[in-house]
This record gives C-alpha cells, sequence and structure tokens, in this order.
C-alpha cells in the first residue's frame, strides 16, 4: 500500500514537473479558432466587439458597474474614466509581476503594451516555449483572466533578415505560438488579434545585441468600450 501510494505521489510530482510543449502545429488553427488575423485597428475591435460578446465577455463599463471591489468613485462617471481607471490596474499588475530580465510594460495612450523578447519566453535554439517563457506567459495569462474586458494583439517581429517572406513567416510563427499558449491557459480567443509582421518597426540597432531586442512578441492589450 505503501509503494503505490509513493508511486502516484512520483507519478504526479514528475507531471507536475514536465516541460511545457507546444501542441502539434496541426492542431493550431482549432486553437486559435476565433482569433483575428489582422491588426487590432479601431474598425476591427468595432467588428469583433459583437464576437467577444457573443461569447460572453463584457465591456469595461459593464465590469465596473457591476464590480463593487473596484474603486473608481462615483460610478456614473464616463466610460472613458472607467476605462483609465481599469488599464491603470492592469497596467500596476502587470509591471509588479513581470520585473524581469527581457519583459516590459509600457502604457501606450489607454492601451498597455507588453513587450516580450524572444530569449525570455523562447528556447534559445529552437522555436519552443521555454520553462521561463513557460513561467512568464502564466503569470501574464493569469492577470489577463482577471482583466478580461480586454482586447489583445499579439504580435511577432524579427530581427533584420534578408529574406522578408522568412522573417514574416518566422514573426507569425512566435506570434501564434504564444496566443496557443494563452489559449490553452484560459484565454478566449474572441479577444484575439495576431499578425507577424517580420522585421518592421525595430525598437534598437540592428547590431548583435539590438538584434535580440527586436526578435519579439508585443501584447498589446486594449479595453473594450
Amino acid at each position: 500500500m505503501r509503494e503505490s501510494l509513493f508511486a502516484i505521489f512520483l507519478m504526479c510530482f514528475i507531471s507536475g514537473c514536465a516541460a511545457y510543449k507546444s501542441p502539434d502545429r496541426s492542431t493550431w488553427t482549432a486553437y486559435l479558432h476565433g482569433a483575428s488575423f489582422t491588426d487590432m485597428t479601431e474598425s476591427a475591435r468595432t467588428a469583433k466587439k459583437p464576437i467577444f460578446q457573443g461569447a460572453g465577455g463584457k465591456t469595461v463599463a459593464e465590469v465596473v458597474a457591476q464590480d463593487s471591489a473596484m474603486e473608481y468613485g462615483d460610478k456614473a462617471q464616463n466610460e472613458s474614466a472607467m476605462c483609465i481607471g481599469y488599464m491603470s490596474e492592469l497596467e500596476s499588475a502587470l509591471y509588479d509581476a513581470l520585473r524581469r530580465p527581457g519583459l516590459s510594460v509600457q502604457r501606450a495612450g489607454t492601451d498597455v503594451l507588453v513587450i516580450l523578447v524572444r530569449d525570455a519566453i523562447m528556447e534559445l535554439n529552437a522555436p519552443e516555449i521555454s520553462a521561463d517563457g513557460d513561467e512568464n506567459l502564466s503569470t501574464i495569462a493569469k492577470i489577463l483572466k482577471k482583466y478580461d474586458a480586454t482586447f489583445i494583439e499579439i504580435a511577432g517581429y524579427t530581427d533584420s533578415m534578408r529574406d522578408t517572406n522568412a522573417a514574416r513567416a518566422f514573426s507569425m510563427d512566435m506570434a501564434e505560438r504564444v496566443g496557443v499558449y494563452l489559449t490553452q491557459h484560459g484565454i478566449k480567443t474572441s479577444r484575439m488579434f495576431i499578425v507577424g509582421r517580420g522585421a518592421a518597426r525595430p525598437i534598437a540597432a540592428q547590431d548583435e545585441w539590438g538584434r535580440l531586442a527586436n526578435r519579439r512578441v508585443e501584447l498589446r492589450i486594449s479595453p473594450v468600450r
């Protein structure tokens, strides 16, 4: 009996410590069903809002109105002020949780931008989520589940590459891989916009160190109004 209990404990321990592995690429279409593969423009958000609401999503105003735990003063204040307060809380939660190398949290107007340098979330020599990446993305997923009155644009970027088609494919792989991970961790695809932008919009020089920064995934989180 004691040996059986030990065997069960050992199996559970090993299972709990198993490294994350992305599902087979042939299943990604199913995982990402409902995501939008386009830039998260204002018109795209407007078009996606009925789908988001049909999947049970609520606007920031609806969440604030029903959640007495969130302090925004007068509940009759305008929607813009509600969004600012809601996104400020989200920004603070992400900033406090992601004080780690290769990760940064920024404010972009009402939106919140999370920059994930590739080496902070992926294996160095393979297109797979690393152990650190698993921890980082799991932390992000938990916060995004709490602040769910938001759309999320997942954008992959590369450093400068001669083959622009390869750069776009590589960046899309990163974005989709992160999207699949978030889906597996409870984030609805009705919130997602997924794009691969190749070497566009570099954030650093194209030298040895700058290239590492330019290979990245950006999560732009926008309030649903």
